[in-house]
């Protein structure tokens, strides 16, 4: 059951509030956890690693051979097999599309111009294992990678049982150059600062436990990272014409993550939404994580009836989700009032989890209110760019005093001398 209001400006703010609450609830006691593991293996390397492993996993790290890939890859079924490497080509068909090349051009003062293009050197990703073993987030990560022309890509993923045979099977269908299997925050360090035959990488990928997030947010700047993503959240804007048998289903395909996890309707229609809620109910019912999800709803879940599709898509606008569907008559229509979401899922046959598994675009997607700022991840992820300036004496020469004029303003008589030694 979720709860259904009336847009009256507070209920807005309400449900804006409820959701950034759930990323609020930060533990310190984790960071200060996660700041002591990171220091630790900065200052002792593989040896506070390995012993960090042994303490919570039971078990050193270790590499994984290119025959333990091969051999989970042929334990797999074929129709999983099947369905990862067509997930794997229409990410990497999109991500190809995406892919921006160096170019030069000429200056209006005749000089050359130009930025190249080049991939990362080696990119880390972390797989978090157990119950939360994803073989998905494996492809939504590497396979962009590869598309950047990445050197080296370094997969991680905690050393117990918990290693899943469809997470390997991902990692050699996705091209992982190395698999590692260490976890927890240790692995987060070990990749930061580099320790044993763990390396240090470039930018780190995945999604991991509250510890992982928060050694993560504490190595940026030593390394890149993703985005700290927080809780899953979906959004629908629908109106009377939607069949609220889809509605109901595509948010409780969000609700089941955790009990964190925020699914909202904004709608033009109480009728619509009355029969959302009846359907969550019947729904429920018969789902298998239906504990969780009941929770989720019951704190994070809700129903807003505005007075129309524009003020619907404003207050989507003021939550900018990570998923956003908009099931209407005309869903295009309203994709121009659209400023701020991670993923936009147009119509009744374009649910969220298409995009979690197989449309290609990238289901690592800002939360918790970020896609303001932030952006899915993609090929654009695993790049860098660098400036290229080439003049000759010719297209210098006429500017020369400007460059003078500019650098001795800002007293760096320095800069401006060596522009005039070349033309006395």
């Amino acid at each position: 059951m979720i709860q259904i209001v009336r847009a009256d400006g507070s209920a807005e703010q309400a449900v804006i509030a409820g959701m950034k609450a759930r990323s609020a609830a930060k533990n310190a006691d984790i960071q200060r956890a996660a700041a002591a593991i990171l220091e630790d293996v900065r200052q002792r390397g593989y040896e506070a690693v390995e012993e960090y492993s042994l303490r919570f996993d039971k078990a050193a790290p270790r590499e994984i051979t290119r025959e333990e890939l091969d051999a989970a890859y042929a334990r797999c079924p074929a129709d999983l097999i099947a369905a990862l490497e067509r997930a794997a080509a229409n990410i990497r068909d999109y991500n190809e599309k995406l892919l921006v090349k160096s170019q030069e051009w000429t200056s209006p003062d005749g000089g050359v111009v130009g930025r190249i293009v080049r991939g990362l050197t080696r990119v880390g990703i972390y797989v978090p294992g157990g119950t939360a073993a994803y073989p998905s987030s494996v492809l939504m990560n590497a396979v962009p990678a590869k598309v950047a022309g990445v050197e080296e890509i370094v997969m991680v993923t905690p050393p117990t049982e918990n290693l899943s045979d469809p997470v390997l099977a991902a990692a050699k269908i996705a091209g992982v150059d190395r698999v590692i299997a260490v976890g927890g925050a240790q692995a987060v360090a070990a990749l930061t600062y580099g320790a044993g035959f763990i390396p240090q990488v470039d930018k780190l990928v995945g999604p991991g436990n509250a510890y992982v997030a928060a050694a993560k947010r504490l190595a940026y700047g030593t390394l890149d990272i993703d985005m700290v993503a927080g809780p899953s959240e979906v959004l629908v804007i629908a109106d009377g014409s939607a069949n609220p048998k889809f509605v109901a289903a595509d948010l409780l395909s969000q609700a089941e993550h955790d009990k964190l996890a925020s699914a909202v309707l904004l709608t033009d229609s109480m009728e619509l939404a009355q029969a959302v809620d009846g359907e969550i109910i019947r729904q429920t019912g018969y789902l298998s994580r239906s504990e969780i999800m009941e929770c989720s709803l019951r704190d994070f879940g809700c129903a807003v009836v505005c007075e129309n599709l524009d003020a619907c898509a404003a207050l989507a606008n003021q939550i900018a989700p990570e998923h956003l569907e908009i099931v209407t008559e005309d869903p295009r229509a309203l994709l121009p009032n659209i400023k701020n979401a991670g993923a936009v899922f147009l119509g009744a046959w374009s649910p969220e989890p298409l995009g979690d598994y197989l449309a290609g675009p990238d289901h690592v997607l800002p939360t918790s209110g970020t896609a303001r700022f932030f952006s899915p991840l993609s090929v654009d992820s695993f790049l860098k760019t660098m400036s290229v300036i080439q003049y000759d004496q010719q297209s210098l020469s006429p500017i020369k005093d400007q460059i003078i004029t500019l650098a001795e303003a800002e007293k760096l008589t320095a800069h401006a001398n060596s522009i005039r030694v070349r033309f006395e």
